[in-house]
């Protein structure tokens, strides 16, 4: 416990260790960070995250950002959105790049995959309505595709078009391209993915930390 003395409320970072899975020394190199974040305040806000470089010329800032404040991603089987957040707040978010840990059982690393794929299936859930649209999917394709000089904006369109469209066919059966399709939900977004190994692969190194570190 001596790592956390300069930190208030030791038995509360205990707690905070058993809930997210962190280590007492990772949660205070998440608290040091927390704080340089926010200025030494108590709070995060949105704007506090303009000041990390890496994170500007992200193609999907907006969704790595609003996931911070998104209520859904906090554990607590809430809703909506804040405007600000607490280090509880920031550090439950933060547990859902941890890898697994390798003495985790096949149910244990199971769980761990389906709460990752859940984070990811709300950053691109932007309307909170349980399924993801062609609009929503189309945004974050077309934003990644503008990264390349070579691809006219009309070209990205038709690129995120043509992989919803797989997408649709993959989840709900064949389809032709005039059917309306109002978007997968987060059932058929697992198994789109079964079979994809994501437990490892999801950091967020932009904080200038490697989450690929943060485990036992």
């Amino acid at each position: 416990m001596g790592a956390l003395q300069s930190l208030p409320g030791q038995q509360e970072y205990a707690d905070l260790a058993e809930k997210t899975g962190f280590s007492l020394e990772q949660i205070r190199i998440l608290h040091k960070r927390f704080k340089q974040l926010s200025n030494e305040e108590e709070t995060l806000q949105r704007d506090h995250f303009n000041g990390i470089p890496d994170l500007a010329c992200n193609p999907i800032r907006a969704q790595i950002v609003e996931a911070f404040f998104d209520r859904r991603n906090f554990r607590q089987n809430v809703e909506g959105t804040v405007e600000e957040i607490g280090f509880e707040q920031f550090l439950v978010v933060m547990s859902h790049f941890r890898p697994p840990s390798l003495q985790m059982t096949e149910e244990q690393r199971e769980s761990v995959r389906k709460e990752k794929l859940r984070f990811l299936f709300n950053m691109h859930d932007t309307d909170n309505n349980g399924t993801i649209t062609l609009e929503e999917y189309r945004h974050v394709v077309e934003e990644l595709l503008s990264l390349s000089e070579t691809l006219e904006k009309d070209t990205a369109k038709s690129i995120a078009d043509a992989a919803m469209l797989e997408v649709a066919s993959i989840s709900m059966g064949h389809m032709e391209p005039d059917e309306f399709y109002e978007g997968i939900t987060f059932e058929h977004f697992l198994k789109l993915l079964k079979g994809f190994e994501i437990e490892s692969k999801m950091n967020i190194r932009f904080l200038n930390m490697d989450t690929t570190t943060l485990c036992k």
